[in-house]
């Protein structure tokens, strides 16, 4: 376009100013394919480590119980790996801000490896201690590509980071559809070759973990947002602000309380009432087959339209995305808590809407939250909202046990709605308020 418009002038460019039209002109085909390919790595490694994290732990979940006698021990692998996720996202983000993405990414990684390999040891040795321990290392890989939306993000302008943040979260799809169903073939041939029960699944994602690892480092880079604001000062060692500082100037701004309020709210609401559903059906005397159809439906509503929800938050913001995501949350928890004990199937409905509703909010928030500051405090404090995050999914998940015992799974989808609802009313005021200083 340059050398058109030199052209109309009149005016001759010349042969520097030529070569100078020419990289500019081959920059921007080369940038954007450089940008897609590391996408991609983020994406594989995404996907590969989901289906080891689901299939880790849909074998932990009843292993757990067999190694104790006691069917109370089989939610603990799980929230030792949330315990974990929440540790790692503080700890990989600070690497992140002094090292870079990649670096974070390929060492969360490689310690679910590890864990995964203790997964094992404890399936051969028939020990519980073990075995958490083991999840709460694989948590470590679940923290890393959590945050690798981030990292994606950091690859493209403000404008277009909702929809490469759809685009990560869209690989755990892979893991949801394909977790479940590769653990069981994988345990069979795994006993098959003279391994206790479980060994064999645990195995398969040791492989998956280390494939995955080698993807994050191996894998083709772009040059990411912060390496401008890390090179313009060479030599000059980064001030680190202090996080009561940066939490302090999210919760200042409008977009910083949305972006919180969606991912850590939204998260509360979508585990509430998904950490009770399966017991639910189980006790309206539900087999597994129609567990596996419901809850197979809410992880498709959760992963499957991320990147339709990166495009709604791009084209019509994200905070608008939020508020329809707890919409759907809404309208996710008033059916369920509608649905009689004897639904059965009928539940699919709800628990997709609720995946959905978490994936809107999800996504939006997380654009939200790769903002404009610098990026190692951007890093440092996107770690803290993701522990923040997952430490309030531990909480709910205990929580709704007890809402369930005392009154019910459908006051606890009703209470979720109420909480969906108000959630939305706050934001929406937020915003009003926000508008009438400014007016």
């Amino acid at each position: 376009m340059i050398g058109i418009s030199s052209f109309t002038a009149g005016i001759m460019p010349d042969a520097r100013t030529q070569r100078k039209i020419r990289r500019m002109d081959e920059a921007g085909p080369r940038l954007e394919r450089a940008r897609r390919m590391a996408l991609l790595t983020y994406f594989a490694a995404v996907a590969l480590t989901s289906v080891a994290y689901i299939a880790t732990f849909q074998n932990a979940s009843v292993l757990a119980p067999q190694i104790t006698g006691t069917a109370a021990t089989g939610g603990l692998p799980s929230s030792s790996a949330v315990a974990g996720t929440a540790l790692a996202a503080i700890l990989l983000s600070s690497l992140m801000a002094s090292r870079g993405r990649r670096a974070g990414i390929v060492l969360g990684i490689g310690l679910a490896v590890v864990g995964s390999v203790l997964t094992v040891v404890a399936a051969l040795s028939w020990s519980f201690v073990v075995l958490l321990v083991g999840a709460l290392v694989i948590g470590f890989g679940n923290a890393a590509i959590n945050l690798s939306r981030y990292a994606a993000a950091d690859l493209f302008p403000a404008h277009r980071r909702a929809g490469a943040v759809g685009i990560i979260v869209w690989g755990s799809t892979l893991g949801a559809v394909a977790g479940p169903n590769l653990a069981a073939p994988a345990n069979a041939i795994g006993e098959a070759l003279g391994m206790p029960r479980f060994a064999g699944g645990f195995a398969m994602a040791v492989i998956f973990l280390a494939v995955s690892v080698i993807i994050s480092a191996l894998g083709p880079r772009a040059p990411e947002a912060h390496a401008a604001e890390r090179s313009a000062h060479p030599g000059v060692p980064a001030v680190r602000t202090p996080m009561r500082v940066m939490l302090s100037a999210l919760f200042a701004s409008t977009r910083g309380r949305t972006a919180v309020a969606a991912l850590i709210s939204g998260q509360l609401v979508m585990v509430l009432i998904m950490t009770m559903t399966p017991y639910h059906l189980n006790h309206g005397g539900h087999g597994d087959a129609v567990i596996g159809l419901v809850i197979s439906a809410h992880t498709f509503g959760m992963f499957a339209l991320s990147p339709i929800s990166g495009r709604l938050a791009e084209r019509y913001g994200a905070t608008n995305v939020i508020m329809l995501g707890f919409g759907v949350l809404a309208t996710a928890g008033a059916l369920g808590a509608a649905t009689p004990a004897s639904g059965g199937t009928i539940l699919m409905l709800p628990l997709f809407l609720l995946g959905f509703g978490w994936n809107l909010t999800f996504v939006a928030g997380s654009s939200l939250l790769a903002s404009d500051e610098g990026y190692a405090d951007r890093a440092r404090l996107q770690g803290v909202v993701d522990a923040l995050t997952w430490g309030t999914a531990a909480i709910a998940g205990v929580s709704a046990g007890f809402v369930v015992a005392w009154a019910g799974y459908g006051v606890l989808c009703a209470a979720g709605a109420v909480l969906a609802v108000l959630l939305a009313v706050a934001i929406g005021m937020d915003r009003r308020v926000v508008r009438s200083a400014q007016a």
